[in-house]
């Protein structure tokens, strides 16, 4: 483990979350995540969460911690699901499930199942307008949080902006998705 970061709020309040040293991971700073799930009080309750791109699980881990019924984390890079699958194996929970694919390819291809959705990939990388051209599988009416390193171009035929804020050289902010198609 080469760093940690704290779960802010919930029922695991203060549980420490371990961090890789893994390129382009950076874990959601706190003001960000307390600003974020100000935000999400009313929603996250019952929500059927995805966490994509979940590097430490930061996202996913806050919102079970709030009260969300299920959470999925997917990630790709074998150091970062590893020590994911270790953090979730102290929760002990079935409702908590990792995958390691392609986020990308899993927003595209599975059917409509989650009501929130938390979209924070590598900033180096050009994974965050392809994932927001065609994500299945947020329920229209859902929420996405995205995180990004420039304020993220979205159709608004197909998003509501319903809050958006940058914390130093973060841009984040949370959509509802209307009832078009991707």
């Amino acid at each position: 483990m080469t760093g940690s970061i704290r779960i802010i709020g919930g029922r695991f309040r203060g549980k420490k979350i371990s961090v890789p040293e893994v390129e382009g991971l950076r874990p959601t700073p706190n003001r960000v995540r307390e600003t974020l799930f100000n935000w999400l009080m009313h929603h996250i309750t019952e929500a059927r969460c995805l966490d994509a791109f979940a590097g430490s699980g930061a996202l996913g881990l806050e919102a079970w911690s709030r009260g969300a019924a299920e959470v999925t984390f997917i990630e790709q890079s074998p150091l970062a699901y590893r020590n994911l699958g270790q953090t979730l194996r102290q929760f002990n929970s079935p409702k908590l499930q990792l995958l390691q694919t392609d986020a990308y390819q899993y927003l595209q291809n599975q059917a409509p199942k989650y009501n929130l959705i938390f979209l924070d990939p590598p900033f180096a990388q050009t994974h965050l307008p392809a994932c927001l051209q065609n994500m299945k599988v947020l329920e229209p009416g859902g929420l996405l949080y995205v995180e990004s390193e420039t304020p993220p171009q979205l159709d608004e035929a197909l998003w509501q902006t319903i809050r958006s804020k940058k914390a130093g050289q973060v841009h984040y902010g949370l959509y509802k998705k209307t009832d078009g198609k991707p």
